[in-house]
Parts: structure tokens; C-alpha cells; sequence
């Protein structure tokens, strides 16, 4: 193409060297077009070669689709569209001309190259010029056309490292703060090395037939999921939105997809080449040869050797003119651009008007269905469904999409705090997530069933809880729980629960409780209490009756005490009951002391102790009966789903809908009331006539001279209200300067400062007074011309006023 086009300017440059000055160019339409072979150069052509060249064109037919793509009257009604829709003006049929003759010359020159895209048919079958169907805004949101900045959030995760707990020193420490003399020595290995190797070289063996047979699984995959090849590949043409650099800090050019709104480097693989560019004001045709995609265009439209445009009088600059040395040759230039200058018709596209109900909608019905490679996202418009699913990704073990590995579905506006659901169909594991403001603070739930005694796991919000209590995990046979914050230091409970005695009358849960078997309880450090003092580990066995307690132990030791308590119910020879005994308690201690080893000492401990299994077992209950009120809250709020609803959104508040319109008749209600109870002029006048009784000339005249001579005297006594004030302000500022004047040279600063400020004011005060009286002088007059007028229309007296006049 670049040849044929190199030997075409070569013939028409030496033709157009030897014609004549005074031939024009096709008059004033081929004046605004700037040829593709045209160049600084060139002057005219001859006659002859005019007519060859006018003949030549009005025989290119330019190839179009066998089927253009038209809106119809079954998808848009065409009947509410605004004329600009339907018809074109004088100026767009001669921007359509020009664009006619541009794509002849373009298609004489390019045969080879796929037609412009110049005048669609808009929805009404009207050829419309691309570019007019841009419509500039000058709103806040940019238009996609119009962006020219672009920004990208970027997301910052952060590596929590555990930092190791100071008052927990590790076995190196501990080892390297014992003597010597007391280290332990590790025992014999008595092992044999050559069974060690034979499992080594066993396991490395399984382990590569593994990876050996998940290769081969990952290439069968693989050549599975091989695509077949794309018969249509680099056929299909698809509009873009191109961002330029250079303005509003944007540091490259990148593209933009219209339909999904993602913004794409310019160097990415999908994009294969450009056929043209557009805008509002100009159209430019790429020259630059797209064998590596798009990762070698050069994006300045004002290079006419890459980017040829259509209408000259864009604003976008040209190349700087280093090789014009002749200023008379770029003041030529510019007046030639001048002349031969288009400005673009106004787009004859209605401004986009999106309805907020449309706007949440997000998508056509309010429903989107994207389909990936072993996945399915749908997504959906707040409030469209009655569960406030908004979301669901579904992905796939096959290609076909028919076995489903997992779910995720999100929620908004639920009353539960409801926000994302995880199903894995594999193990019909179901995780909840929940927002904070659950009634339980629940954070997460992952549980196979919602009945109770099954496997579960609860995470709670800690700061809702004032138990400390952050996780909870439950089985058919166990229970454990984890704290954090107590004030008791105790961070982990764990019990263990026997079979439950089977009851025909009571089959409940509630009435037929587990049987407890083993709870076992763990304590930080308690700083305030000594190591030996303080509990690491409290077991009570239940069912053997027996108490274990596992203190800490002491950074300077190996070991830490222990002591087992023996609760017998036994009684002596005479019948009396067994309180406490020495062999009752078992302890080892690391360093024995006096008063642990008294009866006393341990009897104390055994009743503290049998008081915190009995308050232990109480906490069991009530966690289980927590977690049946959990699962029955749970279960309601699956059946209900309801939706929370902001106060502001008043078209789905229904309350808030009922107590607006309810304030708006109150309002209306009121206002009638304060126009009826409006106060008439005439009322304390006709107070003084019978009810009811009509009006005589006399009475009404009279009515009239009363009324009007009364609003003469409260006008008058108004303005001698105001002239009293007036001549007292002034009265007391001549008394002030009067005693100024006569100590003034006994004034201090302060006191100076105080008359000072008094005059101030007190001319203040004057002023405004004297401005009252004026506009009481002024206004008066025509206030008593307006009564007047009012009486003359009182429906009482209208009819007798009138018929005087």
C-alpha cells in the first residue's frame, strides 16, 4: 500500500506542476478536504487531468456490508425522538459530502484496505457523521469519549508476622538459663538408619509418582481446554474509547472498554490494530503499519504522516515546523488552514438523562450473566431480589459446567448483616459472613446443618461481647471456646459430653441436656500471682469426681506443680459424711512449701475449686443454650430475609413514605388554619353591630371613616414612638458630651475608652432610628392608600363604596 501510494504522488505532483494557478479545486466542499496525496508542494492541476481524476472517482463504488446493522422500530420507539433524530441540516448534509468524497479518495488510494466507518444509520435509518454522535458534557462525570484522566486504586496487603510472647521464653532461653549442671542430656537414638533411608527413598518415590500422574492430569487438562482456532481472528472490528496523554497528569495513553469500563494498556495483545480515530471535532485515519499490533502506533494525531485527518481546524497541534525556514511559507500555511477550515455540526444526540431507578438497575432488567472458563458470575441490582442478592460466582470442576465445586453469593441491605455465603459442594461445607451489628455479634458461621449438635464453627465481633468470647467450636460430643480480654485471664474452655441418656417423655434438647464428662479450662499469666499460685490448666472430671490443676511454670524452671483433688461422698463408721482427708489431695510441687501441704489449705482450695465446676457447668449450659437461641435466630432470618431500608429512601420506606405524606397534610392543614384564622381589618369594627344584620350606606360609610381614621392614628402614633426614642438617644448623647467635657481632664484611658465606645453605640441607635422614621414617613402615605383600596373591595361594603364613587 505504501508503494501504490508513493507512485500516485509521484505522477500527480509532476501533473500538478505544470497546471495553471487559476484552476480551483472542486469548489468549496474539495476546498475543506485535504487529499491524502496533497502536500506542501503541491499547487494545481490542468483541466485535462481534473476531468480524468472527477471521472475516475465518481466510478469507485465503495464496498459496504452486505447487511448494515440498523436499529428498528420493534427495539426503540422512534415516534418520542426529537427531530435531529430523523433529519439532517443544511450543514450535516454537507459534512456527509464531504465525508463521501473523503472515502472515495480513500478507497482510489487504499483498495486494499477495509472501509471507513463514517455515516452509520442511526436508530431512524439517517446517516449520521460519527463524530456528531458525541455529545460533549460539561458535567462533573466524564464523558467516555472526553476522558482524559484515569484513575487507579490500588489495593495494599499487609503481612501480619507473629511476634513471639515476651513473657513466654522459648526453650532456648529457658535451656541457657539453667546451670550447666542441670542440663538435660538428649536420649540414644536407637533407631536404625538404614530403615530411615528405605522410608526416605519410599516417600520420594510416591512422591514422584504423584506429581508424575498430576502432570499428566494437568496436561490432559490442558489439551482439554485448547480453544479451537477462531475462523473470524482479526476480522472482527470492535469500538474503543482511547485516552491520550498529556493532559490532567494522565502519564500514557490506554484504552478503555465501553462495556465493562476497564481501562487496557496500549501494548496488550487483544488489541490487533486501528482502523481510524474520533472525535467530537475531527477524524483521523491510521497510516502506520500494524504488523506488531499496536505496541508500535505512535498516538500524535497532529503527525500527518501517521494519522491523516479529515476537517482541518482541529485543535489538536501540528509537528513543530523546524523544517519551514521561510516565515512567509508558515504564514501562507496557516492561511490556507484557515480558509479550508470546517467547524464539526453540534451533536444531534439527546443528552443522557439515567433516572435513579435506572441507575440502580446497573444492567438491562437489573440482571448480568458472565460466563468464564469453568465459572458463572450473575450479578443483580440492589433490591431486586427479596433476599438481597446482589451476587453469585459458581465455578466448576469440568468445562461443561456441570458439577458444581463451590458458591459464593453476596447480600446487601440484609437485617442480619448478612454479606456473604460460601457453599462447598464437595463437603456441603456452608460459611456465613456478617457485618457487625448482628443481635448474636456473629461474625462467622460455618456449619453442614442448622440443627443442633452438629459440626460448627462460630466466630464472634469480641468488642460486641461482653464475655470476651471470639470463636466457638461445636461437635456432637465436644464444645470449645476461645476468649480474649477477660478479666479472669481465661482464654480456652474445653468440654467433652457423654451419650445422652435416652427419655421417652423428653426428647428435647432443652429437656434432655448432654451429660457433661470433662471440662478442662486455660489461663494466661496472671502477672499479680506468683507462677506456682497461679493456674495454667484447670480439668474438672466429672465423671470420675476427680479435679486436676496445672499451674505455670516459673522462667527459671523446667517443670511446672500440679495437684489432684479427690471429691468423695463417702462417710466414716458413724455415719458422718467425709469432708476432707490428706489422701484426698495429690500434688507435686517444684518448690514445696509449708502451708500447701496443711488440711486447712487444701480443703479451702477444694471448696474454691468445687464452687468454679459448679459455675463452669452453669457457663456449659448457657453457651448451649446460647447456640440453640443462635440457631433459632438464624433460621427465622432465613425465612424472612428482610431488607433494611434507608430512612432517605422514601419511594421504598413505607414508613418513611406514610410519615412524610402524613407531615405533608398536617402542614397543608395547618396553613388552611392560619388563612382562615387570618385576622380581618374590619373585625373589631363589625364586632360592634348585630350578628348576622345587614349592612346600611350609613354604616358602611361610617364603618369605613372609622376604620381608616383609626389606622391614621396608629400610623401617627407609631411615628411619634419612633420620634420619642429618637430625641432621647440624642438627649442622653448631649448629657455624655456635656460630662466629657467637664472631666475630661480627670479621664483615665479606660474611662476615655468606655465613652468612646458609648458614642459609638448611641449613634448607632440614631441612625437607625432616624432611617425608621424616614421609611415610616415614606411608606405611611402609601399604606393608608392601600387600606383605603382594601375596604373599596371588602365583599361588606364593596357594594355600597362602589356606588359612591
Amino acid at each position: 500500500m505504501e508503494v501504490l501510494r508513493e507512485m500516485v504522488e509521484e505522477e500527480e505532483v509532476a501533473e500538478r506542476e505544470e497546471a495553471a494557478e487559476s484552476i480551483k479545486w472542486n469548489e468549496k466542499v474539495e476546498k475543506m478536504v485535504r487529499p491524502l496525496e496533497m502536500r506542501k508542494e503541491e499547487t494545481t492541476l490542468t483541466q485535462e487531468t481534473l476531468r480524468d481524476l472527477e471521472k475516475k472517482l465518481s466510478e469507485i463504488e465503495i464496498p459496504t456490508p452486505a447487511e448494515r446493522l440498523v436499529f428498528t422500530t420493534d427495539t426503540i420507539d422512534i415516534s418520542n425522538l426529537p427531530l435531529s433524530y430523523k433529519t439532517n441540516t443544511p450543514k450535516e448534509e454537507h459534512l456527509l459530502q464531504v465525508a463521501g468524497n473523503f472515502s472515495r479518495q480513500y478507497s482510489h488510494l487504499c483498495p486494499d484496505r477495509v472501509p471507513l466507518f463514517l455515516n452509520p444509520l442511526n436508530e431512524c435509518e439517517v446517516p449520521k457523521f460519527v463524530s456528531t454522535t458525541i455529545r460533549p458534557t460539561l458535567m462533573p462525570y466524564p464523558d467516555l469519549y472526553n476522558w482524559d484522566s484515569c484513575a487507579q486504586f490500588v489495593s495494599d496487603f499487609l503481612t501480619m508476622v507473629p511476634l513471639p510472647d515476651p513473657l513466654k521464653p522459648t526453650i532456648k532461653q529457658k535451656e541457657k538459663a539453667l546451670p550447666k549442671k542441670y542440663t538435660i542430656k538428649p536420649p540414644r537414638d536407637l533407631s536404625s538408619r538404614f530403615e530411615q533411608e528405605q522410608e526416605i527413598t519410599k516417600q520420594q518415590e510416591m512422591r514422584a509418582q504423584e506429581e508424575r500422574r498430576l502432570r499428566e492430569e494437568e496436561e490432559r487438562l490442558l489439551e482439554a481446554e485448547k480453544a479451537k482456532p477462531d475462523p473470524l481472528h482479526g476480522l472482527r472490528v470492535h469500538c474503543w474509547v482511547l485516552v491520550l496523554l498529556g493532559k490532567r497528569e494522565v502519564p500514557e495513553s490506554f484504552f478503555i472498554d465501553p462495556f465493562t469500563a476497564r481501562s487496557y494498556s496500549t501494548q496488550d495483545d487483544h488489541f490487533l490494530g486501528i482502523e481510524s480515530l474520533w472525535n467530537h471535532k475531527n477524524y483521523w485515519i491510521n497510516m502506520q503499519d500494524c504488523w506488531n499490533c499496536c505496541k508500535d502506533l505512535v498516538f500524535d494525531l497532529g503527525d500527518p504522516m501517521r494519522w491523516e485527518y479529515m476537517l482541518l481546524g482541529t485543535d489538536k497541534p501540528y509537528l513543530s515546523l523546524t523544517e519551514v525556514n521561510d516565515e512567509d511559507d508558515a504564514e501562507n500555511l496557516g492561511k490556507e488552514d484557515e480558509d479550508k477550515s470546517f467547524d464539526m455540526p453540534s451533536s444531534w444526540v439527546d443528552q443522557i438523562e439515567i433516572s435513579p431507578e435506572a441507575f440502580e438497575t446497573r444492567c438491562p432488567n437489573g440482571k448480568k450473566v458472565i460466563q468464564y472458563r469453568r465459572a458463572k458470575l450473575e450479578k443483580w441490582a440492589p433490591y431486586l431480589n427479596g433476599n438481597g442478592l446482589v451476587g453469585r460466582l459458581t465455578t466448576y470442576e469440568d468445562l461443561e459446567c456441570t458439577k458444581i465445586l463451590e458458591i459464593k453469593e453476596w447480600y446487601q441491605n440484609r437485617e442480619d448483616m448478612l454479606e456473604l455465603r460460601q457453599i462447598q459442594k464437595g463437603t456441603g461445607l456452608n460459611t456465613d459472613y456478617f457485618k457487625p451489628g448482628h443481635p448474636q455479634a456473629l461474625r462467622v458461621h460455618s456449619y453442614k446443618s442448622l440443627q443442633p449438635e452438629m459440626d460448627r464453627t462460630m466466630e464472634f465481633y469480641e468488642t460486641a461481647r461482653v464475655d470476651g468470647l471470639i470463636k466457638r467450636e461445636e461437635t456432637p460430643r465436644t464444645m470449645t471456646e476461645y476468649y480474649q480480654g477477660r478479666p479472669d485471664f481465661l482464654f480456652y474452655r474445653h468440654v467433652d459430653f457423654g451419650p445422652r441418656v435416652k427419655k421417652v417423655a423428653l426428647s428435647s434438647t432443652e429437656s434432655n441436656p448432654r451429660p457433661l464428662v470433662k471440662i478442662t479450662e486455660r489461663f494466661s499469666r496472671n502477672l499479680a500471682k506468683p507462677a506456682d499460685e497461679d493456674v495454667a490448666e484447670r480439668v474438672f472430671l466429672i465423671a470420675e469426681e476427680r479435679i486436676q490443676l496445672r499451674y505455670h511454670c516459673r522462667d527459671d524452671h523446667i517443670t511446672a506443680s500440679k495437684r489432684e483433688f479427690l471429691q468423695r461422698m463417702e462417710v466414716d463408721s458413724k455415719g458422718n459424711k467425709i469432708i476432707m482427708t490428706p489422701d484426698m489431695c495429690t500434688s507435686f510441687e517444684v518448690e514445696p512449701m509449708e502451708h500447701t501441704k496443711k488440711l486447712l489449705y487444701q480443703y479451702e482450695t477444694m471448696m474454691h475449686l468445687k464452687a468454679e465446676e459448679k459455675l463452669a457447668r452453669h457457663q456449659v449450659w448457657e453457651s448451649e443454650q446460647e447456640v440453640l437461641e443462635t440457631l433459632k435466630l438464624r433460621e427465622e432470618e432465613e425465612e424472612a430475609h428482610t431488607l433494611a431500608i434507608s430512612i432517605y429512601d422514601t419511594k421504598r420506606n413505607e414508613k418513611s413514605k406514610e410519615y412524610r405524606e402524613a407531615m405533608e397534610r398536617v402542614m397543608h392543614e395547618e396553613h388552611l388554619r392560619q388563612m382562615e384564622a387570618q385576622l380581618d381589618y374590619l373585625a373589631p369594627f363589625l364586632a360592634q353591630l348585630p350578628p348576622g344584620e345587614k349592612l346600611t350606606r350609613w354604616q358602611v360609610m361610617h364603618l369605613k371613616d372609622e376604620c381608616l381614621s383609626d389606622f391614621k392614628q396608629r400610623l401617627i402614633d407609631k411615628a411619634n414612638h419612633i420620634q420619642a426614642r429618637f430625641e432621647k438617644e440624642i438627649q442622653e448623647l448631649q448629657k455624655k458630651q456635656q460630662w466629657y467635657q467637664e472631666n475630661q481632664v480627670a479621664l483615665t484611658a479606660e474611662d476615655e475608652s468606655m465613652y468612646l465606645s458609648y458614642c459609638s453605640q448611641t449613634m448607632f441607635r440614631i441612625r437607625i432610628l432616624e432611617q425608621r422614621l424616614n421609611r415610616h414617613k415614606e411608606l405611611a402615605r402609601l399604606k393608608y392608600l392601600a387600606l383605603e383600596e382594601k375596604l373599596y373591595k371588602h365583599p361588606r361594603l364593596a357594594e355600597y363604596l362602589k356606588a359612591s364613587t
